[in-house]
This record gives structure tokens, C-alpha cells and sequence, in this order.
């Protein structure tokens, strides 16, 4: 069995020397940049991870597990296109170093790399992997349709942003979960059950994601607290702010959420103020616990012996521990 950090060390030295020799490099170039930024490489780890469950070779598996990585830049880029995003892990977006027009064609070329980088496994295990892949692909770009079709809306529903943040964020782990089973030969009650654990563990992810946001340090998270009460993103804790919100504190909120103008500083203070009285950080904490809590149910069901599961959840625990 190997550890969290020999995974990653593994994985890291994998995409840093994946080549690309295909002309024109102007089209490739953009590619490399977006993934030699780095990043938690959260995927491809999960992967190999949960490989390392059933056999002792995840090295094998490198390439499938890089395609993952290469798709998930994808969406990022394409994502700081349609947001008109200027910065990505502290360097400038593939726009904004290029050109929009770069941007789309290195990113459509993005996408056919990471299906060739993804359909590079064992013939017999081919199909199964492309289907959960395409599936998953497909489901992501729903979860952002539903999440811009958000932004005019007043009136999400807890469940329907539940939903969306699970078609957006929480399928792509639970697929590299599923497709590290199905590539290390699991039983599909197996693969079924890792592929709920990242689903619930993708969902107490991005809960953590919008908390930090509001309740972070910006020195620990990277980039300034209160973009998502700035913006009236429609978050766990909005929804359920207006849900709960009366009298005075509903006035106000409504009030923060209509300005057209503001200052941010004043905003920011005073919609987390309306948060810490309604009890939304702890209702938030609550709900992370709860699919952190669904997680570990479906983990301690894979039929392997406990110890070999200990990197999967200690690495689903620093998940859950994060603070940016």
C-alpha cells in the first residue's frame, strides 16, 4: 500500500512531464500552462487511491488518472472564460494571457486530450470507464447550466442547490473513485459504494468551499473572504439566510442583496453578521458532518479489510480539515 504522499508525488511527477508534441504548439501551449499551475490534483489521487484499495500498482494507472486531471482544467478554464475571471491560482487565466478565441479552441483541444489520456487502460476495462467518464462529463455541465440559470433566480430551494453543487462538483470525484475500482477489477457493489462515498465527500467539500468563503482567513485561503456575498451567489447559507431571515435582519438582507452599489467591506460584515445570528455557520457545519458521516458509511461497506481503507480516509478526513 502506498501513502497519501507518495500518491501525490506520484501523480504530480506524472503531469508534470506528460509531452506535448502535437504542432501548432500555440494550440497546445495553453494547455500545459493551465495544468503546470499545480492544484490539489484531488482527482487523479482519489483514483489512484482507491485502486490501491484492491491492487498494488496504482503507477499502472497514471495515465487514466491524468485524462481526469486534464478534463477537470478543462471546466476550470472554460469556467474563468464565462466568469471573465482574471486570475487562476495566482497567475493570470488562459484569456487573459491570450485571447478569448485561445481560450475556447486550447480548451476544446483540452477535452479531446483528456478522453485519449482517459481511454489509455486495459481494453476489457475500456468501455466501462468511458461510459462513467462521458456520463459524469455530461452531468457536469448540467450542474453549470443549473448554477448561471441561478443567478436570476430568487427563489433556489436548498434541495435544487444540493443538487446542482452535486452535478458540478461531486460527480467527477465519485467517478474517479468508480473508475480506480473499475480498473483494479472490484465487484460493482464496490465500485457502487465508492462511487457514493465521493459523491457525499465532494458534497461536505463544496459546502466547505462557500463556508470558507464567508468564515476563511484570507491569509490561509489565497484571495479575499465574502466573493460569494459580494456576488449574491446562491449558496447554502444565503438560501437558507433568506429562509430563516424575519423582521430586521430579513430588511437588511434583502436590502445587501439589491444594492447595485456598495462598499464591499460593509457588506461583507454585515450579511456574516445576519449569518452568525440566524445559526447558519453551525447549520452549515451540521450539514458538512452529515455527508461526511453518509461518506464513511459507504467506505467502511467496501469489502476490503479496514487497514488497507486508512489513506483513503485519512486523505477524506484532511478533506473535511481543510482551510482553503
Amino acid at each position: 500500500m502506498k501513502t497519501i504522499i507518495e500518491i501525490q508525488n506520484l501523480v504530480n511527477d506524472f503531469i508534470a512531464h506528460l509531452p506535448y508534441e502535437r504542432q501548432p504548439h500555440s494550440l497546445y501551449e495553453p494547455v500545459e500552462y493551465v495544468l503546470s499551475a499545480g492544484g490539489k490534483r484531488i482527482r487523479p489521487v482519489l483514483m489512484l487511491l482507491a485502486y490501491n484499495l484492491f491492487k498494488e500498482d496504482p503507477e499502472s494507472i497514471l495515465m487514466t488518472a491524468s485524462g481526469l486531471e486534464t478534463y477537470h482544467n478543462y471546466t476550470l478554464l472554460h469556467d474563468d472564460l464565462m466568469d471573465k475571471a482574471d486570475v487562476r491560482r495566482g497567475r493570470p487565466t488562459v484569456h487573459k494571457k491570450w485571447d478569448d478565441n485561445t481560450a475556447i479552441l486550447s480548451g476544446d483541444s483540452m477535452l479531446v486530450l483528456a478522453y485519449e489520456r482517459v481511454a489509455q487502460c486495459e481494453n476489457d476495462k475500456l468501455r466501462d470507464v468511458l461510459s462513467c467518464f462521458t456520463e459524469t462529463a455530461l452531468q457536469i455541465g448540467e450542474g453549470q447550466q443549473y448554477d448561471m440559470e441561478f443567478e436570476t433566480r430568487d427563489d433556489v430551494r436548498e434541495e435544487e442547490y444540493i443538487e446542482m453543487i452535486r452535478l458540478k462538483t461531486s460527480v467527477l470525484l465519485a467517478c474517479a473513485l468508480k473508475i480506480g475500482a473499475i480498473l483494479a477489477g472490484a465487484s460493482n457493489e464496490d465500485q457502487e459504494n465508492l462511487y457514493h462515498f465521493g459523491e457525499c465527500i465532494g458534497l461536505a467539500f463544496q459546502l466547505q468551499d462557500d463556508f470558507l468563503d464567508v468564515y476563511g482567513d484570507e491569509k490561509v485561503f489565497g484571495k479575499a473572504i465574502g466573493g460569494d456575498i459580494c456576488n449574491n451567489k446562491k449558496t447554502y447559507m444565503l438560501i437558507n439566510a433568506l429562509l430563516k431571515a424575519e423582521g430586521e435582519d430579513k430588511a437588511a438582507l434583502e436590502k445587501w442583496i439589491s444594492a447595485e452599489q456598495f462598499d464591499r467591506t460593509e457588506k461583507v460584515s454585515a450579511v456574516t453578521d445576519i449569518y452568525n445570528r440566524l445559526g447558519i455557520d453551525a447549520l452549515a457545519k451540521a450539514k458538512m458532518e452529515e455527508y461526511y458521516q453518509k461518506a464513511e458509511g459507504y467506505l467502511d461497506a467496501v469489502s476490503v479489510a479496514a487497514d488497507r481503507k486508512a489513506e483513503l480516509h485519512q486523505y477524506a478526513l484532511n478533506m473535511m480539515h481543510r482551510e482553503k
